[in-house]
């Protein structure tokens, strides 16, 4: 089971030290294959399958890291564990933005590899069931090579659901060497 801390539903006030952590506890009978945390990068808001989610944390110092592509923002420290960056704006293609009180990082894992996501806020854990989420359409037909995984409707709410592996797939490369590059020059 993941722990997702930090804000989820309200605001937080926020200083130049790390935030204090909260945990969100989910009920025996919450069906995890059907949750996705949801944030918002510009005027959108994106979802992701919480079982990937091991914390939201908030901005804190990151380290470039040079030879990567721009999206990458480089590498933080996170409880002794070096941890790649990615703005999700930047690797939208979208125009960068100033970091606000309210922009956080999401740390994941996928595969045993820790990855932090740069959002613009987070918002909440929404239950999306497999029956609720339309798939994508590229032409009439399927989309199998994108980072959509199909558009989740819950109420009058919808979220973009990412394949958050094909997110990070092609990056994967250039991250494990950035990252080796900076644990060698530790």
């Amino acid at each position: 089971m993941s722990e997702v801390t930090e804000q989820l539903g309200h605001e937080a006030q926020y200083d130049n030290a790390e935030y204090e952590n909260t945990t969100l506890v989910f009920n025996d009978e919450d069906n995890i294959e059907d949750m996705y945390l949801t944030f918002g990068v510009a005027e959108e808001e994106y979802g992701i399958g919480i079982s990937y989610v091991t914390e939201v944390v908030g901005l804190q110092r990151i380290m470039g890291v040079p030879d990567v592509p721009s999206f990458i923002k480089g590498v933080i420290n996170l409880r002794g564990k070096v941890i790649p960056v990615m703005d999700v704006r930047l690797r939208f293609n979208m125009p960068s933005k100033p970091y606000t009180e309210r922009t956080v990082i999401i740390v994941l894992d996928i595969d045993t590899v820790m990855i932090g996501l740069v959002v613009d806020h987070v918002s909440e854990v929404l239950e999306i069931p497999e029956s609720h989420i339309d798939l994508p359409t590229r032409m009439g037909e399927t989309s199998q090579h994108g980072v959509i995984k199909g558009f989740g409707k819950q109420g009058k709410k919808v979220a973009i659901i990412l394949d958050i592996e094909r997110l990070v797939s092609n990056q994967r490369i250039e991250i494990n060497q950035a990252l080796h590059a900076v644990l060698e020059a530790v």
